[in-house]
């Protein structure tokens, strides 16, 4: 398992916590974008950040379900995971 989440991972967390379909190309080509924008409630990001505490056994920051882009996101997870690993 690698110690960075991609966003083929998240695009898939986003499918499977959240029941929101966005592909990773649209993630890639729009970090930026809000998660209201792309259809993701605070729930579903709470799903998110559940769903990866599960996969890789550490406890995500609280902020990470306050995130309000997949590029803040990522950032924030990923030092978390980087710091953990």
């Amino acid at each position: 398992m690698s110690d960075r989440i991609t966003v083929e991972e998240l695009s898939e967390l986003m499918k499977k916590a959240a029941g929101i379909t966005v592909s990773p190309q649209e993630l890639a080509d729009r970090p930026d974008t809000g998660f209201d924008e792309l259809g993701i409630d605070s729930l579903g990001l709470l799903g998110i950040v559940g769903e990866l505490e599960t996969r890789h056994g550490l406890p995500m920051p609280p902020d990470a379900e306050r995130c309000k882009t997949p590029r803040k996101f990522l950032d924030l997870v990923n030092s978390t995971l980087m710091a953990g690993a």
